[in-house]
């Protein structure tokens, strides 16, 4: 029954979610969240640092991502201390690699990609595991933690669109661009991003037009596969939740490139769609090499149990101030701010 509960909360929470997002956030008071004051100028006007709703958003997403991973591989038996440190090591990886890989790529210094900090988690996720393992002495049997944190990323990828959509960035090509039975399925629900500052309009111009909503799309399925995922991983099928979930992720974040208008590098296939192709073939010879031969039972309870107390609550917040510092500081706009008294309420 708490299985059911837990997969409904999720589900009912998304459900409400995506559809206010997606009508508010294309709007142009939905990119900067607040500027904070940090340089003096004449006349009494300062110089302000933008704090922006990407940043909220994918601050949010790195937490449930991380919550949603902590309780699956504490509910599969694994040590919260050993999953907690197995994801502290691959995000200290997966963090820079968003920026490094997006100067590489597409040669923009202040940017991030989400997909090639993935494909690098994929990548080495199994290796840090059974590293951690070996220098810990702590159980962390690699089919179970993999499994945890592919179907948590699919979550965080799910949640974290909605920062590209408040910002304006990984957007759709123009809704001009496919036939009339695109039109016609899209048009209602097509995005129209207002606001100079957001990318689609200094990058693309193509604010105030109807573009393809990719990142919605985007935030569906990879929820959907989320919450498949978790099925097959509270009914112990490790292997196959976490085949499943990087199949669904990798495959539609291939075919997503073809619908996006945004520079994502040179060539008919992109970098990043070459690192989605190579991560399925990847992924299945790590299931495949890397069973778990124990029959593990999966305890929900237990995992709830390990999310649910001070320290690890602490330790989330920390992650999504971390975040939020990391990701929220807008480099690309900037800000005037005015402070000033109201002499009629002195």
């Amino acid at each position: 029954m708490i299985e059911i509960l837990f997969l409904a909360s999720i589900t009912v929470i998304f459900f409400i979610l995506f559809p206010w997002a997606f009508q508010v956030l294309p709007r142009e008071r939905w990119q900067i969240m607040a500027a904070i004051p940090t340089d003096r100028r004449d006349g009494g006007l300062w110089s302000g640092t933008n704090l922006t709703w990407y940043g909220f958003f994918s601050a949010c997403a790195y937490v449930l991502a991380a919550a949603l991973y902590i309780v699956l591989a504490s509910a599969a038996g694994v040590s919260p201390a050993g999953a907690l440190l197995t994801l502290v090591s691959v995000l200290l990886v997966c963090a820079p690699s968003a920026r490094i890989l997006a100067r590489l790529i597409e040669g923009k210094r202040y940017t991030f990609t989400v997909g090639g900090a993935s494909f690098v988690g994929i990548l080495i996720a199994p290796f840090v595991t059974r590293f951690t393992e070996t220098v810990t002495g702590w159980a962390l049997p690699v089919p179970p933690v993999i499994s945890a944190m592919a179907v948590a990323y699919a979550f965080g990828e799910g949640l974290g669109r909605l920062a590209c959509v408040s910002f304006g960035c990984c957007y759709g090509r123009p809704l001009t661009d496919f036939g009339p039975a695109v039109q016609r399925l899209f048009g209602r629900w097509a995005f129209v991003f207002t606001g100079k500052t957001k990318k689609i309009s200094y990058e693309s111009g193509l604010d105030g037009r109807k573009v393809f909503p990719v990142q919605a799309l985007s935030a569906v399925i990879n929820s959907a596969a989320g919450l498949a995922g978790s099925v097959l991983f509270l009914l112990s099928q490790f292997e196959s939740a976490f085949l499943l979930v990087v199949l669904v992720t990798q495959s539609w974040r291939f075919f997503s490139e073809f619908l996006r208008a945004d520079f994502r590098g040179r060539g008919r296939l992109t970098a990043y769609q070459k690192m989605n192709i190579a991560a399925i073939p990847y992924a299945a010879a790590i299931a495949i090499l890397v069973p778990d031969a124990a029959q593990r039972a999966v305890h929900l309870e237990s995992g709830l149990a390990a999310v649910w107390n001070p320290s690890m609550i602490l330790l989330l917040q920390g992650l999504w101030i971390l975040s939020f510092l990391y990701t929220g500081r807008s480099r690309v706009t900037g800000s005037t701010v005015e402070i000033f008294v109201h002499h009629d309420r002195i």
